[in-house]
C-alpha cells in the first residue's frame, strides 16, 4: 500500500513508519506545524495539492495516516475522496470531539476501550480498539550496544521519566474561584489522586458548578466542535492537576525511604529529597534508564482512563521491572505479578516498593516476562498487522 503520513512530534512516529516499511508498504511523509487542528487554510492546501499530484501520476495514495486525529485532515480527506487513518496515544482527545468524526472515509483507532465505546454510542461507526504497542528489538539492539560504562550512569534504584504538570490550568484560574468552589475542588482533586483504577471526577462536575465555571474559564470552542465544558474541564484543568499532585505526593514519600531519580523537564526544586537527573532522550537514553532502574514507576494521567500508555511499553520494552498504577485494560494484555505489577493507591505503593526492592531474583524474572510478551503479542508489526487488515476490509466496501 502506498501510504501519506502527517508527521508531528509524537513520539511513536518513527516506529511506527519503519515497521509499515518493513511490511513492505511505501510511506511518504508531510511535516508541517499546524496552527489549530480543525482549519488551517495553509497546510489543507499543501495536504490536498500532495494527494493531487499522486493521483494525477496514476501513484494514488492507499489512505492518510496520523497518530492522534486532526479534524483539518478529515475534512480534505473527505473533499478528495481518500480513506484517513489514525491511531491515537492520548485520550480524551479534545480534536476527535468534532462533527468531521462522522466521516465516511475515517478509519479511526483508539488505544482506549472506554474511548471506543464512548464513540459508538454517539453513532460513530468507523472506530476500532487497538492498543499502543513497543519496539523492543530497536531497544534490545540500544541496549546490547551500549558499553557497560555508559548503561552505569542510569542505574538507580528507583526511576521515574515524566512530566510533573506543574503547569497546568487550574493553578492559573485557582485565584478566582470562590472559597466554596476552590474547597470543593480541592476535595475532588484529594479523593481522586489516591484512587487508580476508579473515576469520580466526570461524576462530581455537577450542572450547577459548570455553569458557575463558564464565566470563569475562556472555552474555545469551534462551531463544529462536539465537547463541552464538562469534558473540556475535566482534562485540560482537573485532570492535569491531579497527575501533579499524585507524582509530587508519591515520589516525595518514596524517597523518605529511598533512592529515586526523576527525570524530567519539569521543576523539581521542591522535590529535595529526589535526584533530579535532568531530561532524557526518549531513542538513544530513556531505554537504558529502564532496563538499568531496578524498579520504574509509571503513573498514568487520569484523563486516561482504561488504556495503557506509550510508557508502559515503553518500559516493559527496554526489560525493565514496571510498578504501574493499575489500569482496567492491563488484565486484558498482560498478566498481573508475571509481566508487571500494579498498585491501586499510594499506600499499596509503597509496599510494594519494599517487598520488591528486597526481592532482586522475582523481580528480574517479571521483567523478563514482560519483554517476552510484549515481544511476542505486542509490537509495531503485529498492530500495524492488524490495523491493516481492518484498512483494507473497510477501504474494500
Amino acid at each position: 500500500m502506498k501510504i501519506l503520513v502527517y508527521r508531528w512530534k509524537a513520539y511513536n512516529y518513527a516506529d511506527i513508519i519503519a515497521n509499515l516499511q518493513k511490511l513492505g508498504h511505501q510511506v511518504d511523509e508531510l511535516e508541517y506545524k499546524l496552527t489549530n487542528y480543525d482549519e488551517d487554510a495553509e497546510f489543507e492546501t499543501l495536504l490536498e495539492s500532495k494527494i493531487q499530484k499522486a493521483k494525477q501520476a496514476e501513484e494514488p495514495y492507499d489512505f492518510v495516516f496520523t497518530v492522534n486525529y486532526f479534524a483539518c485532515i478529515a475534512e480534505v480527506c473527505e473533499t478528495n475522496q481518500i480513506f484517513y487513518v489514525c491511531w491515537t496515544c492520548d485520550n480524551p482527545l479534545i480534536s476527535m470531539y468534532h462533527t468531521s468524526v462522522f466521516s465516511p472515509y475515517n478509519i479511526i483507532f483508539t488505544f482506549d476501550k472506554s474511548n471506543e465505546l464512548e464513540f459508538l454510542s454517539m453513532g460513530v461507526q468507523n472506530m476500532h480498539y487497538l492498543p499502543l504497542a513497543v519496539d523492543a528489538n530497536r531497544m534490545q539492539q540500544l541496549i546490547r550496544n551500549t558499553p557497560e560504562h555508559k548503561k552505569k550512569l542510569y542505574q538507580n534504584l528507583i526511576s521515574f521519566v515524566g512530566s510533573l504538570y506543574e503547569r497546568n490550568s487550574y493553578d492559573k484560574m485557582e485565584h478566582v474561584l470562590s472559597e466554596y468552589e476552590r474547597g470543593y475542588f480541592d476535595c475532588l482533586i484529594e479523593a481522586q489522586s489516591d484512587l487508580y483504577g476508579e473515576h469520580l471526577v466526570d461524576r462530581l462536575l455537577t450542572t450547577d458548578l459548570m455553569s458557575s465555571m463558564k464565566a470563569k474559564f475562556d472555552l474555545h470552542k469551534s462551531a463544529h466542535s462536539l465537547s463541552d465544558l464538562s469534558l473540556i474541564f475535566e482534562t485540560t484543568v482537573l485532570g492535569f492537576k491531579i497527575a501533579e499532585v499524585q507524582r509530587r505526593r508519591a515520589l516525595l514519600n518514596i524517597s523518605k525511604k529511598n533512592q529515586v531519580a526523576i527525570y524530567s523537564n519539569s521543576n523539581t526544586e521542591e522535590l529535595v529529597t529526589v535526584d533530579y537527573r535532568g531530561s532524557v532522550d526518549y531513542w538513544s537514553e530513556m531505554p537504558l534508564v529502564f532496563h538499568e532502574s531496578d524498579i520504574n514507576l509509571n503513573f498514568t494521567i487520569p484523563n486516561i482512563k482504561t488504556g495503557l500508555p506509550l510508557r508502559m511499553w515503553d518500559v516493559l520494552g527496554s526489560g525493565g521491572f514496571l510498578l504501574s498504577n493499575y489500569q482496567p485494560e492491563t488484565d486484558l494484555l498482560l498478566t498481573e505479578g508475571v509481566d508487571l505489577v500494579s498498585f491501586d493507591c499510594e499506600e499499596d505503593l509503597l509496599a510494594k516498593i519494599e517487598y520488591y526492592k528486597k526481592h532482586e531474583s522475582e523481580r528480574e524474572s517479571i521483567a523478563e516476562h514482560g519483554l517476552d510478551t510484549v515481544m511476542n503479542n505486542h509490537t509495531y508489526e503485529i498492530r500495524l498487522q492488524e490495523m491493516l487488515r481492518i484498512v483494507e476490509r473497510e477501504i474494500s466496501q
